[in-house]
């Protein structure tokens, strides 16, 4: 079912540039209709209108309301990892490369405040995009970890408890720092994490 359900998706796939752009207006108009409404107050219409697409043409990219939803949580959690992948890339010093990410995280959060309802939401309306979002984010964040124990730059060894941990303060300090209040420099903010993550709280 889920295999047949893909291929469905993946046959409305755009082909064109143009196609790529009517999408991303969708997507992006359903990043500010749920975050603004919610998934259960939102239609179809109201997505397309403030796409400025013609009500048919979205069967052509989706097909459904909740289809649309769950390629915007997997589209949010894409755009995630493509906003921090060059802010750590070149940076060799393992806790160095996790406070860029997590700066990294708290700009897009800053920009993108409407990911913390949308992921919530996920949750209870398309559960599996939701676990599979958090699942991509520590994994990554453990093959970081890993590597740089490999490499002897950091202790081990590395469990997955320690990418959850890292993840579940990231996504913590995107609430506060990003969402709830912006009056700190996210460099700021990154810094202090980062010395708890090099130093710990032992005297």
């Amino acid at each position: 079912m889920a295999d047949a359900a893909a291929e469905k998706s993946a046959d409305k796939t755009p082909r064109t540039a143009r196609g790529r752009k009517t999408q991303r207006a969708l997507l992006d108009a359903a990043e500010a209709e749920f975050g603004e409404r919610g998934f259960h107050e939102s239609s179809i219409v109201s997505i397309t209108k403030r796409a400025g697409v013609a009500l048919g043409t979205f069967y052509t990219y989706f097909d459904s309301k909740d289809a649309l939803f769950r390629a915007l949580v997997r589209d949010m959690s894409g755009r995630v990892k493509d906003a921090v992948a060059p802010a750590i890339a070149g940076i060799e010093d393992p806790v160095g490369r996790e406070g860029a990410a997590l700066e990294a995280f708290l700009g897009f959060a800053r920009d993108h405040k409407e990911i913390y309802r949308i992921i919530d939401e996920a949750e209870f309306v398309a559960p599996d995009s939701w676990r599979e979002h958090y699942e991509r984010t520590a994994a990554r964040i453990l093959e970081r970890l890993q590597e740089a124990a490999a490499e002897g730059a950091i202790s081990g060894p590395i469990d997955e408890v320690h990418a959850w941990a890292l993840m579940g303060m990231n996504v913590f300090l995107g609430l506060k720092f990003g969402v709830m209040d912006e009056d700190r420099p996210v460099g700021e903010v990154a810094r202090i994490a980062n010395a708890l993550i090099a130093k710990g709280l032992a005297r």
